[in-house]
Order: structure tokens, then sequence, then C-alpha cells
């Protein structure tokens, strides 16, 4: 059951709780909620890390973290009882796990949206079943805030870095970065992000390396590497095939990679969390897919820069995290992108 197109709401809660990337495809909904109801506390609420980058947003009011680090039992508690206090009439919640029901509905809020499940479905009031019709990922968050009566108006993602971060990024790349090897912000950088969560999302590490001497070769242009949490081993093969000796990057906080990353000219990435955030910082960005739909994850104008790539095979799209097939078939999706078909993606916007 759906609530009455304008409903009325004074504390309103977002909460996308995990996940970079998901978080940052929520963005356009937060410019939604406020549009709609401009005088209200609107909150969102998310994994510690990941819910950062929303800092600065000005279409919040308050970001409330949740820390998986701590004890599950106590960190739900303590969420639990947070929430309460603050007294949402909306909670819109668009995970769906066992934790954010509940939390959801420790809420105590007269208007719960979130996903129809099978169980904890009956801690909402209101029930999102998607359609079935095919739609991006900002499409699909959408659903939650229509079933509230709240339209939908935005459909770009957003970050909002503030200037001291905008400085501070450009003294990293110029002094730090590279140890001995710094970079001139003034002059075309393009990053290249080799890891991902699942390492059926990467794209071979020598391809990245020759994708990485060629920008430098051909196109001029300066090179970094970035790296997540457990992307170590990742990181070091691409460098240590690239004869070009690309800058390396230590794993930065979220923030401070998203600085880095907005002082780029270009981004390339797996499937991955700083494909979004190059996306919503408006840097051109190549997203290369593999077991995922770029037509769900990628939802980015292809007019400002953006490409997704992807070949077509038979098994796509897997969703694994590992590739299942076996021979000449395994990784088959990301051994048939050659170097030539994402270089030409990054010299495109280069060229402009």
């Amino acid at each position: 059951m759906d609530a009455e197109p304008g409903a009325r709401y004074e504390r309103i809660l977002l909460t996308r709780m995990r996940f970079i990337g998901d978080i940052v495809l929520t963005t356009p909904l937060i410019r939604s909620v406020r549009a709609a109801c401009p005088d209200a506390h609107i909150a969102y609420m998310g994994e510690r890390d990941a819910v950062s980058l929303l800092e600065g947003n000005p279409f919040l009011d308050e970001i409330i973290p949740y820390s998986y680090s701590r004890p599950g039992v106590l960190e739900q508690a303590r969420v639990g009882f947070l929430l309460r206090k603050k007294r949402f009439d909306l909670v819109v919640d668009l995970f769906g796990n066992p934790r954010s029901a509940l939390l959801t509905r420790l809420s105590g809020a007269r208007v719960r949206v979130g996903p129809e499940r099978s169980g904890r479905g009956r801690l909402y009031t209101i029930r999102v079943a998607d359609d079935g019709r095919p739609k991006t990922a900002v499409e699909f968050h959408n659903q939650y805030i229509a079933a509230a009566g709240i339209p939908p108006v935005a459909s770009k993602t957003e970050l909002f870095l503030t200037e001291e971060e905008k400085r501070d990024a450009v003294s990293y790349l110029r002094w730090v970065c590279g140890e001995g090897k710094p970079l001139d912000p003034a002059r075309p950088i393009v990053g290249i992000h080799p890891g991902a969560t699942w390492p059926a999302k990467k794209w071979l590490p020598d391809r990245f390396a020759e994708l990485a001497d060629a920008v430098r070769a051909k196109l001029g242009a300066q090179v970094v590497i970035t790296a997540g949490p457990g992307d170590a081993g990742t990181v070091t093969a691409v460098g240590a095939r690239a004869v070009s000796a690309p800058s390396i990057l230590n794993v930065l906080p979220l923030r401070q990679l998203a600085a880095v990353i907005s002082c780029c000219s270009v981004f390339v990435s797996n499937d991955a969390g700083p494909m979004h955030i190059a996306a919503a910082l408006g840097v051109p960005t190549v997203g290369i897919f593999g077991p995922g739909e770029d037509s769900v994850w990628f939802p980015y104008d292809p007019s400002a820069g953006h490409t997704p790539l992807r070949k077509d095979v038979p098994c796509h799209p897997c969703h694994l995290d590992y590739c299942n097939r076996a021979g000449e078939g395994y990784m088959e999706c990301m051994k048939l992108l050659a170097v030539a078909d994402v270089f030409a993606a990054v010299e495109r916007p280069l060229s402009r």
C-alpha cells in the first residue's frame, strides 16, 4: 500500500546500510526528498566509512554512522535506541536485509518503507515489490520514495567536496604521491582502479599495465593507480608489468580518495565503488564490466564522457563473485575486452 501523494513528513530517515557504490547511487534520491520536503529534517544512516562520502551534502541535515566493526548486538541496540529518540515519521530502507529491517521497525516511525520480502517484509508499513521492468539502480531506488508519496525528480549522482579537501588532494599529488615522482595536477591525469571486491569483476592486470603504458606514451598523460583495502596484490601486479612506472597510491580514506579522483581528467575502473565516486564527481569515467549489468549499474550520461565497456558472452549476466567456467571459457568476458577498446574510451574525453 502506497502513501497518499503529497504526504507530509517532518523527520525523515533514508538508509542504505552498505557498499560504497550503492550508497553513491542513492544520492539522486536525497535531492528528490529535499525538493519534496524542503523544511524536513533529513538524515541518512549507513556503514561508517561509506556514509562519510555524504558529508557536505547540502540536502542532508544529519548522517548516522553504523559501525560493523563493533559486536552486532551492541551496535544494533545502540543505533536502535538512537533512532527511537529521534522520532522519525518516515524511514525509507533501501537495503532491506534483516538488520536494516529491524532497525527500521525499532525507529518507531509511523511510515516505514522497505522491500517486499518473506518474513521481514511485515516490519514495514509500505512494502515495495519490484515491477520486473528493466531499470537502472537509480530508478530502482526511486520506487521507494514514490511509494511514500514523494515524486522522484533527480537522476544524477553527486558528491560534495570542500575546497580544503580539493587543495589537499592537489598537494598530495604534487608532493607526496609516487615516492619522489610527483605529479603535475595542471597536466592531464588518468586514474586507474584495477581492484574490485570480487575476482570475477577484475580486468586482467597485464591489460591494465598495457593501458597505463599506452596512455603515457600515446596521450602524454600522467597515470595514477588507486587501491582499496585488499587490492595490494592486484596493484602490485599492475605496477610490476607496466614499463612507464605509473604512480601507485596508498589505500586512502574514502573522502581523500574522492578528492584525488576529482583531480583526474579521466578515471578507469572495474565495476567497483571508485567507479561510482568518479562519475558522481563529474570526472569522465570508463567502467569495465564482466558479470554485472552495465545497464543497471552504470546510469551515467555518455555526453559527459562516461563510457561502460562490456563484451557479450553466453553466460552474461552471471552475477558471480568467482568465474565458474573452466578452460578457455574462464573469465572470457574480461579476456575479450582488449586494451584498444579501453584506450579509445579514455582518449575520447581527453581529446575534447
